[in-house]
């Protein structure tokens, strides 16, 4: 090969590797053109006494400002948003809980994406580096009384694909996205709650 041609694919190389969009950029612009998402999750908990992560899956919805559905499939819950309040709907138990949205939510990665304000403002916002071909953001709340202490979300292609929580109480909880559809015209009624018949309600 000529040396011209390769010092050319050297500096391409390494400008391409130089000026790859670091996680805060990819958050910035994910967050900024985000109205809706539809995406499949996987979600593992990890309590601080035991070796085996509490495994679940479902799918995501988002709708702004301020909604989102949590329909996990395996196993069976709701989790609905509807702009003012949260239901978290237990079949197994027959049993839903309301609490306020905007006072649950606070210091959350799911005001992050719902509410549309600038992250800083909630946030202290690093570059968490690259790794696994994502980058990294780390995020630690700025209310003291958050119920987490850090957050870390991973992207790649301006699109999120990872976001991973550690709460006071030694918890993590880790999120895997896929099949990631943003703005999709989404039903309003997919974020409105319909209490079942027979269902003990408790407010919190």
């Amino acid at each position: 090969m000529p040396m011209k041609y390769f010092a050319t694919g050297l500096a391409l190389l390494f400008s391409s590797s130089l000026f790859a969009a670091t996680g805060p950029q990819q958050m910035d612009r994910f967050l900024q053109e985000l109205d809706s998402l539809e995406s499949a999750f996987d979600q593992k908990v990890y309590t601080p006494d035991q070796k085996q992560p509490i495994r679940s899956r479902g799918t995501f919805y988002l709708k702004r400002p301020r909604k989102f559905r949590w329909d996990y499939s395996v196993p069976k819950q709701l989790i609905v948003a509807d702009g003012s309040q949260i239901w978290l709907y237990d079949p197994e138990l027959e049993q839903v809980s309301v609490q306020s949205q905007s006072s649950a939510l606070e210091g959350t990665p799911a005001m992050l994406l719902i509410s549309g304000e600038p992250v800083s403002k909630a946030f202290r916002v690093s570059d968490g580096g690259s790794s696994e071909g994502m980058a990294w953001v780390e995020l630690i709340p700025r209310n003291p009384e958050s119920q987490f202490i850090r957050i870390r979300l991973a992207f790649s292609d301006d699109l999120l694909r990872r976001m991973q929580m550690e709460d006071k109480f030694g918890q993590r909880t880790r999120f895997r996205f896929t099949e990631i559809r943003v703005n999709p015209d989404l039903a309003d009624d997919l974020f409105y709650f319909e209490r079942p018949d027979d269902v003990d309600v408790f407010n919190q």
